[in-house]
C-alpha cells in the first residue's frame, strides 16, 4: 500500500484526460492502466433489453445509452437515470461504452458527455453532469420526444470512475440524486496548503443523502486506501465497500460489456431503483454474493 501522501499527489493526474499530460511522482501509467486480466474473468451479464447509443437531442455535449424499444416504459418497467463521470474527467471516452451499455440493458437511461469537434480540450465538470440530469427532465416532458413520459426522473444516480468519482461525490448532495457510485476513487481530507481545487474533499461526505457504493481494484489500485477511508467516514447513510483483488485501477471497465464491475453497478441500481431483491443479494446479508466471493474484500454499513 502506498502512503497517503503519494496518493494525494495523484490528484493532479486524475483531473487530466485519459491521455496523461504529466505523471505525478510515484504513479506510473502502468499503475493507472492496470486491469484485471481478461482471461478467466467474470463476464458482463446483460439485461433483458437490446440497447442503442445516440446523441442527446439539442445537447451536443451529451450522449446516451438506452433500451432500443421503449414500449415497456413505464407500464411494465421504470427507466431511471444514470449519469456517468469518466476517468480522468475526460469529456469523451468511448472505451466506457460497453460498461454503460450493460447498465442500459437492465432498463436504465445512461448519460455521459462526448467531445465536440473543434472545441478546445477540457475536462468534465459538475455542470456537465448536472446538464445531463436537466436534459433528461426536459426530454421527459418534451412533446414529440420518443422518451416523453417514459423516464423516471425521480430516480437519478451519479456514478463515476477515478476523477469521475470525485464528481459523483460532489453531486451526491443534489436533492435529485438518489444514490452515487464511486469507482477506483475517493476524496481527500481538506488541505489548507494545497492549491485551490474544484473537487470536493471529505467534508462533502456528510452532505450525501442516499446510499453510497465504493468499489476499487484491490491492493494494486493506488486508490484503494482513499476508497476505504471514505467508507470509514460515512456513517449516516447506507454504504457498501468492495475491493476486487488484482483488478487494478482500470479494473474491468474496458472488458467486453464492462465485465465484473458492470455487473456490480447494474445490480446496485436494480436493487435501489427497481426493488430487485435478487440484485440486492449481491450486497445484503452475511451470505451476500460479494461477501462470500474469495476475490472480494467487502465492508458494509446500514445495508440490512
Amino acid at each position: 500500500m502506498r502512503c497517503i501522501s503519494v496518493i494525494r499527489s495523484t490528484l493532479s493526474l486524475l483531473v487530466l484526460s485519459s491521455i496523461a499530460i504529466a505523471q505525478p511522482p510515484g504513479v506510473t501509467m502502468e499503475m493507472i492502466n492496470r486491469q484485471l486480466p481478461l482471461e478467466g474473468a467474470p463476464q458482463a451479464e446483460p439485461g433483458p433489453y437490446a440497447t442503442m447509443t445516440e446523441g442527446a437531442f439539442n445537447s451536443p455535449r451529451h450522449i446516451l445509452f438506452r433500451p432500443a424499444e421503449l414500449n415497456a416504459f413505464p407500464a411494465q418497467d421504470t427507466l431511471p437515470v444514470v449519469v456517468w463521470g469518466n476517468g480522468g474527467c475526460a469529456i469523451g471516452n468511448p472505451q466506457y461504452g460497453g460498461f454503460l451499455g450493460t447498465i442500459a440493458s437492465h432498463g436504465f437511461l445512461v448519460l455521459t458527455t462526448t467531445a465536440i469537434e473543434g472545441e478546445e480540450r477540457r475536462q468534465q465538470n459538475a455542470g456537465d453532469l448536472l446538464g445531463a440530469i436537466a436534459w433528461a427532465e426536459t426530454e421527459n416532458a418534451r412533446a414529440g420526444s420518443p422518451l416523453q413520459g417514459k423516464i423516471d426522473t425521480t430516480q437519478v444516480a451519479i456514478m463515476g470512475q477515478s476523477c469521475g468519482g470525485f464528481l459523483s461525490v460532489a453531486l451526491g448532495s443534489d436533492p435529485r440524486v438518489g444514490t452515487i457510485g464511486v469507482f477506483n476513487s475517493g476524496v481527500q481530507a481538506p488541505n489548507p496548503n494545497a492549491p485551490a481545487s474544484v473537487f470536493p474533499t471529505t467534508d462533502a461526505l456528510a452532505q450525501l443523502h442516499g446510499p453510497v457504493l465504493l468499489i476499487n481494484g484491490g491492493e494494486v489500485d493506488f486508490m484503494m486506501e482513499p476508497s476505504h477511508t471514505n467508507f470509514d467516514l460515512i456513517n449516516h447513510v447506507p454504504v457498501f465497500y468492495g475491493a476486487r483483488d488484482n483488478a487494478g485501477h482500470t479494473a474491468t471497465m474496458y472488458h467486453p460489456g464492462g465485465g465484473e464491475f458492470a455487473n456490480v453497478a447494474s445490480n446496485w441500481l436494480r436493487y435501489h431503483f427497481k426493488g430487485d431483491a435478487e440484485a440486492g443479494s449481491m450486497f445484503k446479508g452475511a451470505e451476500c454474493s460479494l461477501c462470500t466471493n474469495p476475490n472480494w474484500e467487502i465492508d458494509a454499513k446500514g445495508m440490512e
